[in-house]
Order: C-alpha cells, then structure tokens, then sequence
C-alpha cells in the first residue's frame, strides 16, 4: 500500500484526559480497539486524528493551554491530535438529539423511540460542516486519506463536496444500517443517503448492513446502478462511483488471551470465584441501552429457574451495567426498571447461601472484566440488535481453556461469524433462551471445548489488525480481487420441531 497519510475523523479525540491530585492533566491513549488498531498505522504515516475533545475539557481550556494540552497529548499517542470544539447546543442538539434520539433508535429498528425534531437536523448539518471545515483545513488532496467514523458524522463528505473540497475518502459504520421500511421513516432520509454516496468508500459491519443499504439505494435512487457480488460492490450514480463493503469489526485477540493469562488477572479472577464458589457463573456485560434486551434476558434467566428447578443453587447471573446517558429519563426509566426485575428475581428465588443474580451497576476496571470473563463458564449476550458486540469477541479471546460457552443474540452482527460455535438465540423468545441457559449449563466438556476452539480460532484469524488493513486496502488500493467471501447468517428451523 502506498504511504498515503491517514487522518481518522471521529465524534471524540482518542485520548483519556485526567487530572491527578495535584490539579495536573495526565492524557493516555483511549483503551478501545479501535484506538489501539489504527494507532500504529497513524504512526508509521505521520497521520492525526480529529475530534472533539469533550465539554468539560473544553470549557477549561483555551489557546495556549489547549495547545500545550493537544501538544502531550500527541506526543504520547505519537500522531496529530486535532480538536474540534463543540457549543452546549450542539453537544445538545447534533449528538444527544439527532445521533442518539434519531439515527441510534432508527438504525437499531425501534422508530417508535425517536424524536423527529426539526431542530436537530439543523444543527447535525451545522456540526458535520464545522468537523468537515477542520478536515479541510488540515488535509490536502494528493496526500491524505480521510476515514470518517459513525453515525454522527455521515454529512462529512457531502459538507466537503460543498465546499469544493476533493478529498479521497471512507466511512464506517459502526452500528447496524436499518432496512428500507425502516430508513423510509427518516424525514431526512435522501439527504443522509445522497450524503453516503459521496464517500469514496462506504464500509458495514455485517452481509445484512450493506444489502439494506444497497436496498435503499435501489429503492431510494432509480438512476443508480449496483454491480459486484461478495464483500464488495460497486454502486454506480450519475455523479461518482461508491465502492460498498463488508467489513466486520474485530479486537486485537492475542492481547486480550495475553492480558487474561496474566496473573493480575488470574488473582482477581480466583477472588471472584472465591465468592461464588460451587456454581456456574453466567455473564452478562452491557452498557445501559434499551437495545441491549437488559429485561428481556432478566426474564428469561427467571423462565430457566422456573422450568428447570436442577439449576437453582447451581448457577447464578452476573450482570454487569455500564452506565450511560443517565441524565436522560428514558434511561434511568431502564435503569430502574433492571433494578426491579433484579429485586423481585432475587426475592422469588433466593435461598440461604446462593442469590440468582449478582447485579454490578458501574464501570469495570480491564483487570475486573477479564477476571469476569475468565472465571464465569457461560457468556449471555443476547442484545435486541447490535452492529458487532465485541463483549462475545473478547469474551471467546480471554475463554483461555477452552471451556466457555457463548449464548448469542442472532441480532448481533458477531452471529455471522461466531454461528458455528455460540449457541444462538431469538432475546424475544423467553423461553428460547431459557432453555439455551439450560444447553449451556448442562453442555459437556468435550463440546464445550470444541465450540469455544472454534470460535476463538476464527477470531484470532479476522483481528482488529486485518479490519483495518482489509477497509485501508480497499480505500486506497481498490482492488476487489483479494476479498473473500464473508459469513452471513440466517436463522433456521430447529428440526426436532418440524
């Protein structure tokens, strides 16, 4: 690949900014495989970063200050950290209204939880245009290549087509891209489409992604031509020609097994179950969303217990909730109602020396979640719709003996490529998944270790490394010939009962 330079455009900076007790700032690198995946390749071609830095930060800071700040920050991370600073009623109306009260509940298929205000869309626009304005400013045309990130900021390339800015760039999505009769309802949907088609590359996490959206550019835009089959396609406008791919996001595998094997980790996880001793753990790790399906699986870990008595005593739930948005009343409405379901499961259930469920409301420290991981035998993921859900990912990477057990949402787009290993469920069917919690719990060594080895095998195969150089490779070489074909998954019948 050529040494083209990388600018990575995103909501945040990828940088953690703290203060120690002294009033100092300290900055590390963001923990997220996304950070850790590009950071080497932003590195090796002197490349930068855009984003907003965060309110509170920039409320603080100013001028010299900022720069200074900006100035470790890239000194550490080791490539250009480039703000962009965001008004109250920006971060109001462009992130926490049109992002997560428009295109996150719509994207994930639950229109009924949007909030269509016109408001909103004005200041997106207004928002993408400023992002779009700082990527013009810091790039030129030969010599980058700009990779925009996510949902809040899909007008970026449109913005800079505006402004009579030629860029070569790309676009992933990280969360699902919602299906024709879903999109329809977006009152801006030709924008936000027309907006897509001026990436040079648009990218998807699943087979399903990238068909809905060539869907509703069929539908959408009759003038548009569609070829290719595969992982990549070509989409042919009047104007330009989009490459569409599949490009399902991963972790960096050989450090999580690495990190869990560690004896940190090995300590907290004999501690755990030093606690929980003579039961097997289930897992449930999520941050506070209602696509997560939170009382959904509470229900049904309720329904197993019920239908099958032998489990009492013998298995408890961990579940674990990030918080999140817990200023927005629709959130702690969820909150509260996990909180009851947790009470009233715990009150039904609970008998001296074993309590169903051990419920975590706060942030895990790495050492704590891989602790989890390690010693709980069964991972319950079983989100209503996600775009990836790493959480399975790492749960299989830290599974280091082999002998865990996913139970996995088919809404997930990690069903695709964990399918042949994850005993996979319908969250919306409770008794379904009870009687997957039963399977798991009762599955024997042999097969446990059989599922697991596959799982981790093919994760360690489609890391966070290969994701990066398959969506660089694609962006700036073009070339289609090297992409294989990618899993797809649909669900099917259960032949005990035709």
């Amino acid at each position: 690949m050529e040494t083209t330079r990388l600018t990575v455009v995103s909501n945040r900076l990828a940088i953690v900014v703290d203060r120690d007790e002294s009033g100092q700032y300290t900055i590390k690198p963001g923990s997220g495989g996304l950070v850790t995946a590009l950071g080497p390749v932003l590195r090796d071609r002197g490349g930068q970063w855009i984003g907003w830095l965060g309110s509170s930060l920039q409320d603080e800071l100013h001028g010299d200050a900022l720069g200074e700040l900006l100035g470790r920050g890239s000194r550490v991370t080791g490539y250009d950290l480039v703000p962009v600073e965001l008004s109250e009623e920006e971060i109001e109306k462009y992130y926490f209204g049109f992002s997560n009260e428009i295109l996150w509940p719509l994207f994930h298929d639950l229109p009924s939880r949007c909030n269509f205000d016109p408001a909103y869309w004005r200041v997106y626009e207004q928002v993408n245009d400023k992002f779009a304005r700082v990527v013009a400013a810091n790039t030129g045309e030969e010599e980058d290549y700009v990779w925009v990130h996510d949902y809040q900021l899909i007008l970026v390339a449109d913005c800079l087509r505006r402004m009579q800015v030629k860029r070569q760039t790309g676009f992933f999505l990280h969360i699902p891209f919602p299906p024709l009769d879903g999109f329809i309802r977006l009152p801006w949907r030709f924008q936000v489409l027309d907006a897509l088609l001026q990436y040079d590359l648009v990218g998807f996490q699943t087979v399903r992604d990238r068909r809905n959206f060539m869907d509703c550019v069929r539908m959408l835009k009759p003038d548009a031509r569609v070829t290719g089959q595969g992982r990549l396609s070509r989409c042919f406008t009047p104007e330009r020609e989009v490459l569409v791919g599949t490009f399902p996001i991963s972790i960096d595998c050989k450090q999580f097994a690495k990190t869990a094997a560690s004896r940190e980790v090995e300590d907290q996880a004999w501690i755990v179950h030093a606690n929980l001793p003579e039961r097997q753990l289930l897992l449930g790790v999520d941050r506070l969303d209602y696509t997560k399906g939170i009382p959904l699986r509470l229900a049904a870990f309720a329904n197993a217990l019920e239908r099958y008595p032998e489990l009492r005593r013998n298995v408890s739930l961990v579940q674990v909730v990030v918080p999140s948005r817990e200023e927005v009343p629709e959130y702690e409405a969820l909150k509260r109602e996990i909180e009851r379901l947790v009470g009233e499961i715990n009150g039904r259930f609970t008998e001296v020396g074993w309590t169903p469920i051990h419920y975590i409301y706060r942030s895990l420290s790495r050492v704590e979640l891989l602790a989890y991981y390690r010693t709980c035998e069964v991972a319950l993921i079983t989100p209503l719709k996600d775009g990836m859900n790493l959480v399975a990912k790492e749960f299989c990477a830290c599974s280091i003996e082999n002998n865990g057990v996913l139970i996995l949402s088919e809404f997930a787009g990690a069903a695709a490529q964990l399918q042949n290993g994850a005993l996979l469920v319908n969250p919306f069917d409770i008794e379904g998944v009870a009687d997957a919690i039963h399977r798991a719990c009762t599955m024997e060594a042999d097969e446990r270790h059989r599922r697991m080895e596959k799982m981790r095998r093919s994760i360690h195969k489609y890391d966070i490394f290969r994701w990066v150089n398959g969506f660089l490779s694609a962006g700036v070489h073009k070339d289609l010939s090297q992409f294989p074909r990618v899993e797809f998954y649909v669900p099917q019948p259960d032949p005990s009962e035709l």
